[in-house]
C-alpha cells in the first residue's frame, strides 16, 4: 500500500473523493493575473516564502470581494479555495466548480467541504481558507477553527497572507477598489502545528486556532508597518451572509 493511499484512508477518509479539477483554473490565472496587475498598483511582497511544492494551507485575511480572485490569479501556484455556498448558484456555480473551488455551507458543519479540503492537502496541493470566515476588518481579531483543524489533520504548513487595499477604508464589502488603487499582497513565513491523529477534541482544536491567530495577527500588523498600507477598518456593511 502506497503512502499516498494510506494518507487518504486515515480519518476522515478521503480515498472515496475524486481530485478537484484544475485546468480551467490554470487558464483563468493566465488571463486574470495580468489584468489585475494592469488594473491596480499591485505589489507582491516576499513571494519567495511561498513553498513551490507539497501541501500548503494558505491563510489570508479577508476584507473585500477582490481577495479571492486576486490570490487565485497571482499566487505562484494554483489554489483551491473554500467559498460560501451562496456563490455557487447557476452558471457562476458551474464555473467555480470547474475551476476547482469548493462550496461550503457556513450555517452548518459541512463535512463534505472539509473532506474535499483535506484531500487537496493530502494530494500535495494548495488550499486557501479564510481563518476569519467572512469579510470584515481583516485584522484576524476573530479566528474560526477551520484552519486549525485542517492543519492538525494534514500537517500542512500554514502560510500567512496579508491583503491590503482590496477594500477602501470604511468601504463596502460588496465593492471592488477603483482602478489604479494601491494593493499589497504580503506573504509571511510558513509555520506548522503538531499533527494530531483522530480523535481531535474541539477544545484542543480551539486552542490551536488561538495560537494560529496570534501568528496571523502579528503578521498582518508587521505587513502594515512594513508597507505603510493600513487596513481598511470597519466596513460600512457586513457580509450579507454572515
Amino acid at each position: 500500500m502506497t503512502a499516498e493511499l494510506t494518507r487518504h484512508q486515515e480519518l476522515p477518509r478521503t480515498d472515496d473523493l475524486s481530485s478537484l479539477p484544475y485546468r480551467l483554473g490554470g487558464v483563468i490565472r493566465h488571463v486574470v493575473g495580468p489584468y489585475l496587475r494592469w488594473r491596480y498598483d499591485l505589489t507582491i511582497h516576499h513571494e519567495e516564502l511561498f513553498p513551490r511544492r507539497g501541501p500548503v494551507l494558505l491563510a489570508p485575511n479577508h476584507v473585500g470581494l477582490l481577495d479571492g480572485p486576486l490570490l487565485g490569479a497571482t499566487a505562484p501556484r494554483m489554489l483551491h479555495q473554500l467559498g460560501k455556498i451562496e456563490a455557487f448558484d447557476g452558471m457562476q456555480g458551474k464555473f467555480l466548480h470547474r475551476a476547482g473551488q469548493i462550496p461550503v455551507d457556513r450555517t452548518t458543519y459541512d463535512t463534505l467541504a472539509i473532506r474535499k479540503a483535506i484531500k487537496v492537502l493530502r494530494d500535495g496541493n494548495v488550499m486557501s481558507i479564510y481563518p476569519e470566515g467572512t469579510r470584515g476588518r481583516g485584522d484576524f481579531r476573530r479566528i474560526r477553527v477551520g484552519v486549525a483543524y485542517l492543519a492538525m489533520v494534514t500537517g500542512a504548513p500554514i502560510l500567512p497572507v496579508a491583503l491590503l487595499g482590496t477594500r477602501l477604508p470604511g468601504g463596502s464589502v460588496e465593492a471592488y477598489p477603483p482602478r489604479g488603487s494601491r494593493v499589497d499582497v504580503v506573504y509571511g513565513e510558513p509555520f506548522t502545528v503538531e499533527r494530531v491523529p483522530f480523535p481531535r477534541r474541539h477544545t484542543d482544536v480551539r486552542a490551536v486556532a488561538d495560537q494560529i491567530g496570534d501568528v496571523l495577527r502579528a503578521h498582518v500588523q508587521a505587513a502594515v508597518a512594513a508597507t505603510g498600507h493600513p487596513l481598511p477598518g470597519k466596513p460600512d456593511q457586513k457580509d450579507p451572509d454572515e
